[in-house]
């Protein structure tokens, strides 16, 4: 007898809670669906449900064993889909949300690559620092960098995102080169805004570090933090993502190079695993290549 079916069986008859509606669910007969019921048992080797004329529960094994079945429907449903895609051209419109500095410095840049390979598909990149309800706003896939992922979200690590303490030359040669973290209070301090307005946090010996600091400016766009930081405004914590370039040219100089600010995680986040359009699977895939490894491309 089909395992697969059985399963299917099985979990229609728990979410149906009668043999009889599950029947007709799956455009069987009540006698069909019993022996499905008796199948299962068998391969699993344990009673999965009590039944009784009025009413059907889940045994403790069936309890244990429904989620498992449920996985088992779903992978199967998944593989039928994705087999159904090959040899498929990837086409349509994702929307896709980044926050506007790594969408500038390395997103925007990837999906023009993608699209190359894939001239059928098309993006709208939505740019924000704010936390956006994929559903509600339609998003196919979100790029996050945080530690902070709520457990119900979807999401795939693409890459690692290091930070460094840097100045402009101009503000080092007018201060000095702080020696020491301690030192760092007594200069001009940028800050980001939402990461931790007035404080630097840092990593040292495992132990997070949050040392309160003097703002010279604060700002919610890195971008902005960036272009602050270059003019000479103060000392600022800096994705490598973004000021790589710069610090190879001169125009920016790491300041405490052996001190490692917070490292973040990368991540594409997604409504769901199930059913995603092709283009979307093959871009998640695309970007992990692309990010991912011990060192993401720009910290090679």
């Amino acid at each position: 007898m089909d395992r697969l079916v059985a399963t299917r069986v099985f979990v229609s008859v728990v979410e149906h809670g009668s043999l009889t509606q599950a029947a007709e669910s799956l455009d069987m007969s009540t006698a069909m669906v019993s022996r499905y019921l008796a199948a299962i048992e068998a391969w699993l080797g344990t009673r999965l449900l009590h039944r009784t004329t009025r009413r059907i529960s889940l045994t403790e094994a069936g309890q244990a064993a429904l989620a498992g079945c449920r996985q088992l429907l779903d992978l199967a449903e998944d593989v039928e889909h994705q087999a159904g895609e090959v040899g498929r051209t990837p086409s349509g419109r994702l929307r896709i949300a980044s926050s506007p500095s790594f969408a500038e410095a390395q997103l925007a840049p990837a999906l023009v690559e993608f699209q190359r390979q894939h001239p059928e598909v098309g993006f709208s990149l939505v740019v924000t620092d704010r936390s956006i309800d994929l559903a509600a706003e339609r998003i196919d896939l979100a790029v996050r960098i945080t530690n902070s992922l709520e457990p119900t979200m979807i999401a795939r690590p693409l890459a690692s995102c290091r930070s460094v303490l840097c100045a402009a030359p101009a503000y080092l040669h007018a201060h000095g080169q702080p020696r020491t973290v301690k030192a760092l209070q007594s200069h001009r301090c940028l800050t980001h805004a939402t990461v931790g307005a007035a404080q630097f946090r840092f990593r040292q010996r495992r132990q997070l570090i949050e040392l309160p600091v003097t703002e010279g400016l604060s700002t919610n766009d890195t971008g902005v933090l960036r272009r602050a930081v270059i003019e000479g405004g103060g000392i600022g914590i800096l994705p490598t993502y973004l000021v790589g370039e710069d610090l190879k040219c001169g125009r920016l100089v790491r300041v405490l190079p052996t001190v490692e600010p917070e490292t973040l995680g990368i991540h594409a986040i997604f409504l769901s695993r199930q059913h995603q359009p092709l283009a979307l699977r093959l871009l998640v895939e695309f970007l992990v290549e692309r990010f991912g490894g011990d060192l993401p491309p720009w910290d090679r």
